[in-house]
């Protein structure tokens, strides 16, 4: 059986339940030791537990609960980390929220501010305070989940959409400040997954999100919604040697063909494929602007 991350040793973040739990069992079955994190330390540990019961005799399973939102909890997660594993060679930033529901105007301040602390500054800080241990060692992997606030508008639901946006555009831009020393990051559209924040939003209702965001909740909830399990087949491909050299992009796991993208390697790292940018009038075949 292929074990692309053998040897490896990886800190994933809002790892208790949902796409953070399957992206740590899909890596514990491609070989990594893994170091788990959530806020909520009895949900981290039962699921920690039930890792560390599948892990074969040469992987570790750890974990810690820590609010990625405060810097104090994050160097204390990274260097716990570091100290009970040796050294990390991947960094999984899975934690975030959707934050307050509603119209700008309406919403709690307080609580989209919280929103953008969680998605894009603990996003942010984790990337910052393990880049110096991922730069002594010349390699890094750097997974940083994103979604569909990133690519299109989502009203009544401002901050998820802002921070998700605001997180490509930080991965594009870490990428080349890093590429020298062979750390790659990238971002990872997961696609629609029925998870607890799609609960979240039916529990809202249409008065809060929105009759269009609740329909599409709604048909999301009814039809299934992507297979978590493709998102965490793109996070191992993210974070093994088939992927080096890979890095500044926003990739799919549902419409991209990533298994195959180490053959066009050149071709995208060479062009603004699967980035963000302005469309200009010629873009959509006007002749003005």
């Amino acid at each position: 059986m292929s074990l692309p991350l053998a040897g490896r040793q990886a800190l994933i973040t809002g790892a208790s339940r949902g796409i953070g739990a399957a992206i740590a069992s899909a890596y514990l079955h491609a070989g990594a030791s893994l170091f788990l994190c959530a806020r909520d330390e009895a949900a981290l540990a039962e699921t920690g537990e039930r890792l560390r019961r599948e892990a074969a005799v040469d992987q570790r399973v750890e974990w810690q609960a820590a609010d990625v939102a405060q810097p104090a909890a994050c160097d204390r997660l990274v260097a716990k980390a570091l100290t009970t594993l040796g050294w990390l060679d991947i960094l999984v930033n899975n934690a975030g929220v959707y934050g307050p529901k509603g119209r700008i105007e309406e919403v709690d301040w307080q609580e989209w501010v919280a929103a953008i602390q969680i998605n894009l500054l603990g996003s942010v800080y984790l990337v910052r305070a393990l880049l110096p241990h991922f730069r002594s060692r010349r390699y890094g992997k750097i997974v940083q989940l994103s979604g569909g606030g990133a690519t299109s508008p989502l009203p009544h639901l401002s901050a998820y959409a802002a921070s998700k946006a605001a997180i490509v555009r930080f991965v594009e831009t870490i990428a080349g400040e890093t590429r020298d020393d062979r750390i790659d990051i990238n971002a990872l559209a997961p696609g629609a997954i029925n998870t607890r924040m799609l609960d979240e939003l039916l529990a809202a209702g249409p008065e809060k999100i929105g009759a269009e965001q609740y329909a599409r909740a709604l048909r999301q909830r009814e039809e299934g919604g992507a297979p978590v399990e493709q998102a965490a087949a793109l996070a191992v491909y993210l974070a093994s040697p088939a992927s080096d050299g890979l890095s500044g992009k926003l990739i799919s796991a549902v419409w991209d063909p990533w298994r195959d993208l180490d053959a066009h390697r050149d071709d995208l790292m060479s062009s603004d494929i699967y980035t963000l940018r302005r469309i200009v009038p010629r873009d959509r075949g006007r002749e003005w602007g």
